[in-house]
């Protein structure tokens, strides 16, 4: 065997992570085999490599004992003692059993063993390192696409884009740029297998943390998100300084922020609101661009009832009951949404204890800007 399998693992060592120590071990236990298998030897034996040297030896081990039954695997004693006097019952002998004809054998062995322990390792490293990626954005390149996935190339592997993830007003094409959401990193039997998404609410908070510097530090955080892919979607933040305008820095300048994820999304419509620990005020904020007059709240059932003027009624509840339903899922909380005329029948508006009333006009201000700019920036 030649050393240059030592510059070989050397090389393993140094470029594909792979200690050295454990191919040889790997390299050894392939040779025992291959003994054993091509010899018809199923004697304990021991394989000594000295990859600097390029050289091999097979050494079969013999228990020492008074009466042999297995001559494969026990020596007499007085035959022990002949190569070493010191033997005794019980010990271990080696005696040298390298076959002429075993480097073309052992060098078949040595190549297979590494070969699969690359591939072994190789996977081991990507596993390794998109586990770390699990929950996070990545931009592929689409490579092609079958009944159940697109094909997406994030570089070392292909991730898979199943279609119940893809947006619906999305097409795709071989070598299109896409930013996908990792969703799942799994260990099979052919490699890790990577399962991305472009629907994921976890997409939107990523965009936003790359376009925002103020949620990337911090400033600004990202409470919930609520999402119908490819249509519409919802998103509350809140700063923690009173200083700093989470809406405002998320919107941008002249509303760049957030259009570079509109266009991202292929003209996915976005709804940026104030987070709130009342829920009278998020509920009220989450409804936007629709104006609220009055929230009661029911804290046993989760749930609130949310009066609106009569002609903010179908802008309230949106397009097929669009706006209500995401913004019950920004919010955690059941959403009954009336009318002022509806409310007044039922006897339940003009309420005495409306915790709105002293904040309409902060709330008209809010989705007053908010309706400007949706109609203006992303329509």
């Amino acid at each position: 065997m030649s050393s240059e399998l030592y510059d070989a693992l050397l090389y393993l060592e140094k470029e594909k992570g792979i200690e050295r120590n454990l191919l040889i071990d790997a390299i050894e236990a392939a040779l025992v085999s291959a003994y054993k298998r091509n010899f018809n030897q199923a004697q304990n034996v021991r394989v000594d490599l000295n990859l600097e040297g390029g050289s091999m030896r097979v050494f079969a081990r013999k228990e020492v004992v008074d009466e042999v039954f297995d001559s494969r695997l026990e020596i007499a004693a007085p035959d022990a003692a002949l190569i070493n006097p010191a033997y005794e019952i019980g010990d271990i002998v080696e005696m040298e059993v390298t076959p002429k004809d075993f480097g073309r054998i052992a060098a078949q062995a040595a190549k297979q063993v590494v070969t699969q322990r690359v591939r072994e390792a190789e996977r081991g490293i990507i596993y390794s390192e998109f586990i770390d990626r699990e929950e996070d954005i990545m931009t592929g390149i689409v490579q092609r696409q079958d009944a159940r996935f697109i094909y997406v190339s994030l570089g070392k592997i292909e991730a898979l884009l199943p279609q119940s993830e893809q947006m619906p007003n999305e097409t795709y094409k071989p070598h299109d740029r896409i930013k996908v959401f990792i969703t799942k990193v799994e260990r099979t039997t052919k490699g890790p297998q990577i399962f991305v998404s472009r629907t994921h609410p976890g997409l939107l908070k990523r965009l936003f943390e790359i376009e925002v510097p103020e949620i990337f530090d911090g400033t600004v955080e990202i409470r919930s998100v609520s999402r119908e892919a490819g249509d519409r979607s919802k998103i509350s933040v809140h700063a923690e300084n009173p200083e700093v305008d989470p809406v405002g820095a998320c919107v941008g300048p002249k509303g760049n922020r957030v259009q570079a994820i509109v266009n991202e999304l292929k003209g996915e419509k976005i709804d940026i609101v104030k987070w709130s620990d009342d829920p009278v005020v998020f509920v009220a904020n989450a409804l936007s661009p629709a104006k609220v007059v009055e929230v009661s709240v029911d804290e046993e059932n989760k749930a609130t009832t949310v009066i609106v003027p009569d002609y903010q009624l179908s802008l309230a509840i949106g397009k097929r009951g669009q706006n209500a339903r995401l913004a019950a899922k920004l919010t955690g909380w059941k959403i009954d949404i009336k009318s002022e005329t509806d409310a007044r029948a039922a006897g339940i508006y003009p309420s005495e204890n409306s915790k709105l009333n002293d904040q309409d006009d902060e709330f008209e201000s809010t989705n007053d800007n908010l309706e400007d700019f949706f109609s203006e920036e992303i329509e």
